[in-house]
């Protein structure tokens, strides 16, 4: 049988609610209720959800998340041929952003099967609405290295970006990365911490990387995060006295960086030279 007579298969990518069911769409209830297969990233989630809308499931549900992600794809793909239109829903906002789908995404699209989605809310931009940071342009880089060596690698190459910066952080890491933005990024830097986005214990703080470090060291972040950061000033930051700059140094020696990258990192945050830096480490009492 040609694929013109059994229809053209198609993956839908199907936004869904943050936390607050309210937030679902019409177009969300339709493309579940009609789906021949529905691909989730976590099934128990989805049964909550489609219950919750008052939703009848007609067709296979799979699971679809990082772990199975590259085997289930072809079979995926073999369900397109037959002229399937297969959903992809993760447990928040839309697929293939720092969630599975990207990977059907591409099958999809190189085998000659059309994507489309049904939007819906996502936890960037809402993250980068809320944040009270300029807006106009930005950059998402989903979640940062674990370890704190990689992550801080990753900040510095980040530092100089203008734009608006967004990452997806886990709680029990939001303390080391705000640490980490502050040896980096410098501790005035602008930035919100996003926790639970619509959800009944939504959280917005907001102030600088110092400020933010204090918060999520003294108490305990739950939930999931979203942290906005603001994008770096067009000129240097005015030069500190020249304790604040030994200490600045001291902060990322203290943060794992050795002395000649500490010293690099600071000259270039505050545009010095780093012959001038290194002589003002070496000459403290």
């Amino acid at each position: 049988m040609s694929r013109e007579e059994v229809g053209v298969g198609r993956v839908v990518l199907a936004g869904a609610p943050l936390g607050n069911i309210g937030d679902a769409s019409s177009r969300l209830r339709e493309v579940l209720g009609t789906a021949d297969v529905i691909a989730a990233e976590d099934t128990r989630r989805l049964g909550r959800l489609v219950k919750d809308l008052e939703v009848t499931v007609r067709g296979r549900v799979v699971s679809y998340f990082e772990g199975n992600e590259e085997w289930r794809t072809p079979d995926l793909v073999a369900a397109l041929a037959t002229g399937a239109t297969v959903v992809v829903i993760t447990d928040g906002g839309m697929p293939s952003v720092s969630d599975p789908g990207y990977r059907l995404v591409r099958a999809a699209l190189d085998a000659g099967f059309p994507v489309t989605a049904a939007p819906g809310p996502s936890a960037v931009t809402t993250a980068l609405a809320l944040s009270g940071l300029p807006s106009d342009r930005f950059v998402f880089e989903g979640f940062l290295p674990r370890t704190g060596s990689n992550r801080r690698s990753r900040l510095k190459e980040l530092a100089g970006e203008p734009r608006t910066l967004v990452f997806f952080e886990a709680p029990h890491r939001i303390a080391g990365t705000l640490t980490d933005l502050v040896a980096t990024f410098g501790a005035d830097r602008p930035a919100a911490v996003c926790r639970e986005l619509t959800k009944t214990y939504e959280e917005i703080r907001r102030g600088t990387c110092e400020e933010l470090v204090t918060w999520a060291t003294e108490g305990e972040p739950r939930g999931e995060i979203t942290l906005v950061v603001g994008g770096a000033p067009d000129r240097p930051a005015e030069r500190p006295a020249d304790d604040e700059l030994r200490a600045a140094v001291a902060r990322l020696e203290a943060a794992g960086e050795s002395r000649r990258d500490a010293i690099q990192a600071i000259a270039d945050q505050y545009g010095l030279k780093k012959r001038d830096v290194y002589t003002l480490v070496h000459a403290a009492p």
